[in-house]
């Protein structure tokens, strides 16, 4: 008997709209984006950017669609959860081929990102049933109070270019699935992987029109009426600390102030210790460092290599660095593809020049071929230098020399931002004890520290933001308690002080 099988379903078209109460239009700005491959700088769509009006339209639409969206019973958001994993399934090389060519993926990359928001979904499916309320024990006879979780209503999302489809979905799925409705800004360098694609995926699971929104356009333009607008009760931000902290200031200074989830920069720590192995600590420093192009918040950002074993770790890392496979980004090999844009190219190069003129050495490097940067690596670089303080964002390996753990410690905690780390010892309790002082959200031991599981508990201290992103964490941020009380049997007030007793007080 002859196999039946499914014609592959056409390719997403329309990724150039805005998505706003379940229909795609153009923009109403005169503003055109640009979205290029950064490898090719081919033209990939031209979007007519949205203006603020079609912001106040996404959230009203948002709010529209929220409460039959929330009364929805848990199996029926969480059957859409599903459902969009399988229309991920079914388009694997359609979403993959777009992080390509959108977001300067290498394949090794798009196919981690995949994996990753796939992950996403159906840890979301799981949340719909993780909305649980609880009963508080009371002093007053005949008082109950019970504590109800909801969703929030409506959540503005503001989401990244570098791992743009995952750190989107880390936000939006669980939002959705616990029954909020969402308005969506991706960045404007993937303005699809970031923002339409995943209207699309979700448009195809049977999310219900308005539920989901999105809105493309330039911060510059934007930015600042998504977050005033008095509609969302919950902001979620992922970016630059310096974009955070406007972004929390107008939060509070809209006219209904609102809660922020922000994951911000990173100066992620990657600590070698005098009795690491080598081989393990080099084998994860090449994935912890330059994975991406080091676009990543968490990437490795600083070496702080024990003297004792600062010359060996140095070399042998070194001579991997040079023979990695660097150019075009859809080659399975490939490393290192392009920067995401020449703006970020020129602040990398503006690290390195400071880099070289410091008195760090360079042991490898090389010109830029259009977006393409080599990966670079300097050794002796002092904790304070530039290189060292400022996100890089880029494919280069400061390395620090230091004396003993108590110096590496020192200088792994020396720094504005507290997102991510690793220790590299084969004494595991000694790692455990090390990763208990370091100040940040996350560290690994004997790990790289680009680690983002669905369910975990993701996010920073210090300036790399506030909040936690997956699992539980995930509908805590976008649910909020509802204290009511109950007195089922009538209760004397007192209007007298002088007879006030128990827990009013008094004596």
């Amino acid at each position: 008997m002859r196999e039946t099988r499914l014609s592959p379903a056409p390719a997403y078209v329309g990724l150039d709209n805005q998505y706003i109460a379940s229909a795609w239009r153009r923009g109403s700005s005169h503003r055109i984006i640009r979205d290029f491959n950064p490898y090719s700088d081919e033209t990939l769509m031209e979007i007519p950017s949205a203006s603020q009006g079609d912001v106040d339209w996404a959230y009203q639409a948002a709010s529209n669609a929220q409460p039959a969206w929330a009364a929805k019973a848990p199996a029926e958001r969480a059957a859409v959860m599903q459902r969009a994993a399988a229309v991920m399934q079914y388009r694997r090389e359609e979403i993959i081929g777009w992080l390509i060519r959108e977001a300067g993926s290498t394949r090794i990359k798009a196919v981690l990102e995949w994996d990753s928001v796939h992950a996403v979904f159906l840890e979301a499916a799981t949340m719909p049933h993780h909305v649980r309320g609880y009963l508080l024990p009371g002093d007053i006879a005949g008082k109950e109070c019970r504590v109800y979780r909801k969703p929030v209503g409506v959540v503005g999302v503001i989401s990244p270019w570098n791992w743009p489809l995952q750190l989107t979905a880390r936000s939006v799925a669980p939002a959705l699935a616990v029954g909020n409705s969402v308005v969506l800004k991706p960045a404007s360098d993937t303005p699809a992987t970031g923002g339409t694609l995943i209207a699309k995926l979700l448009e195809e699971a049977g999310l219900p029109g308005g539920v989901l929104n999105v809105v493309m356009g330039a911060g510059s333009d934007i930015g600042d009426a998504f977050v005033l607008n008095p509609i969302p009760r919950v902001i979620s931000f992922t970016g630059s600390t310096t974009v955070g902290r406007h972004v929390a200031r107008l939060a509070v200074e809209s006219s209904i102030i609102k809660r922020t989830e922000l994951d911000l920069g990173g100066n992620t720590p990657f600590v070698v210790l005098d009795d690491a192995d080598l081989d393990q600590a080099i084998d994860a420093a090449i994935f912890g460092k330059f994975l991406h192009q080091g676009q990543i918040c968490m990437i490795v950002n600083r070496f702080i290599v024990d003297n004792s074993v600062y010359d060996d770790f140095t070399n042998r890392f070194t001579q991997r660095v040079r023979v990695l496979n660097v150019g075009d980004p859809n080659k399975p090999t490939t490393m290192i593809g392009p920067i995401i844009n020449r703006s970020q190219l020129q602040h990398i190069q503006d690290l390195i020049n400071d880099a070289d003129a410091s008195g760090a050495r360079r042991l490898a490097g090389g010109e830029a071929q259009g977006l393409v940067l080599p990966p670079h690596v300097f050794a002796d670089v002092k904790n304070e230098d530039r290189i060292a303080q400022e996100e890089i964002f880029g494919p280069v390996a400061p390395i620090i020399r230091v004396n003993g753990e108590e110096e590496a410690l020192a200088v792994a905690n020396a720094t504005e931002h507290g997102l991510s780390g690793s220790v590299f010892t084969q004494d595991i309790e000694r790692g455990l004890r090390f990763a208990q002082r370091v100040e940040a959200g996350m560290t690994h031991v004997n790990d790289q520290p680009v680690n983002d599981l669905p369910n975990n508990p993701f996010g920073g201290e210090k300036n790399s933001g506030i909040g936690r992103f997956g699992g539980d964490w995930a509908v805590r941020a976008f649910t909020t308690d509802h204290w009511i009380t109950i007195q089922h049997e009538p209760r004397a007030y007192p209007c007298d002080a002088s007879k006030v007793r128990g827990p009013w007080g008094g004596g």
